[in-house]
């Protein structure tokens, strides 16, 4: 037993300890906004989210001990803590689609903050009642490794190197908002490109001429790419920029070879120098061509990279068949346990919420979804109920097999997305079937796609925490009703994130000349994207079906090729060549970290003492730019942009961003070999020695 276990043992199974008290509560009410919002940045961003678990663990140890409380107050404040990135992962893959899909334009009026707050309400309470109903069955389980949940765990009990663990965490969020903050005033610029123009060649004996170029752009400064890419690692954050490379380095150069001569490229130049008199000619050009590659992008490559990712979700999802049957067949053995009482447990550990509290949940959800059916979208009355029903049966199955995939992989690696897309084919053929179509079939189907997300997400995230709970020693009721208070606040909060973000970029795009909101560089919402690309296809007969069976059989190409994850190269083409650039330069940082320890040739404490310290630094870095990103969103929707009122430089210099990345590069390599002790080392044998 480890010394911090002997100094604190944790509470008998019948001990009365202080738990659901209201400074934990706060704490981790006030985590779970933070955290959810961070994440919401960061998906639009890059099209992923990181588990907040770990932070959500650290910072709540950090404040909960100054406070004085109990371990068990800790486990209830990273209970709250983390469930809010699991409403902010249901919440950025399908509530911005309605956006996408031109059905909410403007984004925000009172009714959408109405709808999108009871679909995150409707959503994340049927994913805690489920798994309420499940738990005993899922988090017993000893095939069920919770490698997330055991991580967690760890962190609680090691407490005095948690807390040296905040400040690296803070730290990181210090110096993330910092390098955000200096990149908003112009200290240096946060991406440089550079059009490159071929020279016109005729093929002989055909027709075809050609003259294009090719975009070379920079790595996006930018704390919160880095610091995923050195979470996920180098051969994920790799697959990924392959991704970027298919799409900038051989698909756009391509079309624009042979779409270019048909354009009147000097036309466009002189209306663009009539527009800016200072631009000189070659300059207007270079601007023109620019502007027709990112054209491009938009409008042939993105169509292709989702019929990929329609590919590699439903292969992800064919992968896994075994885990997902399994995890269904369980979820209803036990159901059926859960109404003959079986289940019934006298100890404090095995309280779950009462049966008629989550058959109450239940209801609430289903008359939720009724009402925005029938009420807002206007839905037939049989449709709606139809609906309805569709939504519970599929939330029940749909949360029960991401529950059970978190247990075995993690809530990190979780196909949520995988998950929702299947939600989408389903109930657009449901409605077909049912003749419902063109804006109240799409309305209809995101609806319904969107609960049953959230309510995965939130389901997955729910049974890590309860993981956890199990192995220190937590009442599962109370843990169930702080996450319900957890959903409700993030809830209401998060359609005020989306908003920010999404208005703050549209106002951006207006001062700088970019169409901006979701879909956009800037918010480019991938999985939202890929939603409402194929709801309003299925539904209106709009989709791009050329582009997108290119992709479908270009998706397949990668499965053939047994990629490792098809899904992610999908996503990288997807993504602006800065983002998936800067992913990759964090991913090689780890890969020297990784490679620096095997040449010190560590012990697996010190290798483990590294991995921790590493991605606590990251995380910061991703929340500290995530909330720095935030304010200064909100500052645009007032037209205030910190550009224009503390500018630094006219002009600043590509050097400074070079010299910004190696420094943020520098940190995540020396910071986390800071104070390591290789007990494998000769020092440190000949230390032991003169001990003994």
């Amino acid at each position: 037993m480890s010394s911090s276990e002997k100094k604190k043992p944790y509470p008998p199974r019948r001990a009365s300890v202080p738990e659901l008290t209201f400074k934990a509560l706060l704490v981790g009410l006030i985590m779970s906004v933070i955290l959810g919002a961070a994440n919401a940045y960061l998906g639009l961003k890059a099209g992923m989210t990181i588990a907040a678990t770990y932070p959500a663990a650290v910072i709540g140890m950090a404040v909960i001990r100054i406070l004085k409380g109990t371990i068990l107050e800790e486990n209830i404040a990273r209970t709250i803590g983390s469930i809010g990135e699991a409403v902010a992962a249901g919440a950025i893959f399908t509530i911005p689609a309605f956006f996408i899909a031109g059905i909410w334009k403007p984004f925000f009026t009172p009714e959408h903050y109405i709808t999108s707050s009871l679909i995150l309400i409707a959503g994340s309470l049927i994913g805690i009642v489920f798994v309420a109903l499940l738990r005993r069955g899922m988090v017993e389980d000893p095939e069920l490794p919770y490698p997330e949940s055991q991580a967690a765990s760890e962190i609680h009990k090691a407490g005095q190197q948690a807390a040296r663990g905040s400040k690296l965490l803070f730290s990181g969020m210090a110096l993330g908002g910092i390098v955000k903050l200096l990149g908003e005033m112009k200290f240096f610029p946060v991406y440089f490109e550079k059009f490159i123009s071929f020279t016109k060649q005729t093929i002989t004996g055909t027709s075809f001429t050609g003259k294009g170029g090719i975009l070379l752009g920079s790595p996006g400064i930018s704390p919160a790419y880095l610091g995923v890419g050195y979470i996920i690692g180098p051969k994920l954050s790799a697959l990924n920029f392959s991704g970027g490379l298919i799409a900038w380095g051989l698909l756009v150069p391509m079309i624009m070879y042979f779409l270019a001569p048909g354009w009147n490229i000097d036309g466009m130049a002189a209306a663009l120098m009539m527009k800016d008199t200072a631009l000189t000619h070659d300059a207007a050009v270079i601007k023109v061509m620019t502007t027709n590659a990112f054209t491009i992008w938009r409008f042939i490559v993105r169509p292709i990279a989702i019929g990929g990712m329609l590919v590699a979700s439903l292969t992800t999802l064919f992968g896994m068949r075994n885990s997902l049957f399994t995890g269904i067949k369980r979820s209803i053995v036990d159901f059926r346990k859960s109404q003959t009482g079986q289940n019934s447990a006298l100890s404090r550990t095995d309280q779950d919420l009462n049966f008629k509290w989550i058959l109450s949940g239940i209801s609430v959800a289903a008359l939720i979804t009724f009402c925005v059916s029938y009420f807002i979208i206007n839905a037939p009355l049989n449709i709606a109920f139809l609906a309805t029903l569709l939504m519970i049966v599929l939330s029940f199955f749909f949360s029960a097999v991401a529950g059970y995939l978190v247990g075995m992989i993690g809530s990190s690696n979780s196909p949520i997305s995988g998950l929702t897309l299947t939600t989408i084919v389903i109930t657009a053929l449901v409605m077909l079937l049912l003749g419902v179509s063109g804006i109240t079939g799409v309305s209809l189907v995101l609806v319904v796609a969107a609960i049953i997300c959230v309510g995965a997400s939130v389901a997955g995230e729910m049974l890590q925490d309860l993981k956890v709970g199990y192995i220190l020693g937590g009442t599962p009721w109370k843990m169930e009703v702080s996450d319900i208070l957890g959903i409700v606040i993030n809830a209401v909060v998060m359609f005020g994130v989306l908003v920010f973000l999404n208005e703050g970029d549209i106002a951006k795009g207006i001062k700088e000349g970019y169409e901006g909101g979701f879909g956009s560089n800037n918010l480019a919402a991938p999985q939202a994207g890929l939603m409402a690309l194929l709801s309003k296809g299925i539904m209106e007969s709009a989709m791009a079906w050329p582009l997108i069976i290119a992709g479908m059989l270009m998706g397949l190409g990668f499965v053939m090729m047994q990629m490792k994850s098809p899904m992610l190269v999908c996503i990288g083409m997807y993504l602006p060549l800065e983002t998936t650039f800067a992913i990759f330069i964090g991913g090689m940082v780890k890969g020297i970290v990784d490679k620096l320890a095997e040449r010190k040739k560590l012990d697996k404490q010190s290798k483990d003492m590294i991995e921790n310290k590493g991605v606590l630094l990251a995380s910061g870095l991703i929340a500290g730019e995530a909330l720095m990103g935030l304010v200064i969103a909100v500052l645009a929707v007032f037209n205030i942009f910190l550009s224009e009122h503390f500018c630094i430089f006219d002009h600043p210099s590509s050097f400074i961003s070079i010299l910004v990345l190696m420094v943020i590069s520098l940190i995540l390599i020396i910071i986390p070999f800071r104070n390591i002790q290789n007990k494998n080392s000769p020092e440190s044998n000949m230390t032991e020695s003169k001990k003994r």
